[in-house]
This record gives C-alpha cells, sequence and structure tokens, in this order.
C-alpha cells in the first residue's frame, strides 16, 4: 500500500453533520473538519430537511436533494464555492 493509498483511506469521511452554521465531517482516522456554512451557497440556502439528508462518498458528501457534493481534500484545503461571501457582504 502506498502512502497516497493510506492518506485517502484515512479522509474518508464516516459521519457528517449540517447546523445552521456550519459543516462538520469526521474523518476516518478520527480528525473533525469544520468549515462555515457560507462557504456553500447552495448549502447555506437549503432547508434544514435537505441539509440533514447527505449521503457519504469515499472522497466526500454528496447532498442528492440539492445536487451538492463537496470533497473532504477540498475541506481540507479551505477552498470555498465560487461566489461565496461571508454574511453581512
Amino acid at each position: 500500500m502506498t502512502i497516497l493509498q493510506i492518506e485517502l483511506e484515512d479522509s474518508r469521511p464516516t459521519a457528517a453533520h449540517c447546523d445552521a452554521e456550519s459543516l462538520t465531517v469526521t474523518l476516518a482516522d478520527g480528525r473533525s473538519v469544520t468549515t462555515p456554512l457560507w462557504w456553500y451557497p447552495r448549502l447555506l440556502k437549503a432547508s434544514p430537511a435537505a441539509r440533514a439528508r447527505i449521503e457519504l462518498m469515499p472522497m466526500g458528501m454528496h447532498w442528492p436533494e440539492i445536487d451538492e457534493d463537496i470533497s473532504v481534500a477540498s475541506m481540507l484545503r479551505g477552498a470555498k464555492a465560487p461566489g461565496a461571501r461571508p454574511p453581512g457582504l
């Protein structure tokens, strides 16, 4: 097994949760990553019920009701969705 394979397995999401202000993902290696919800305008605008329907994928998460995909790698890099703006701007 190569180092890249180990890193990919370790960063596989095992749980994810959205609240009104953030997205939190638990990774296979025990780390948790939390990002502000305003980074993802589709998630921010979605209903709490739509945000709660999360499908875990090997490399990230998918929200079928709003057709949103977010990779763990993008969260770790701090990549925001195009057009994302902090509240109040």
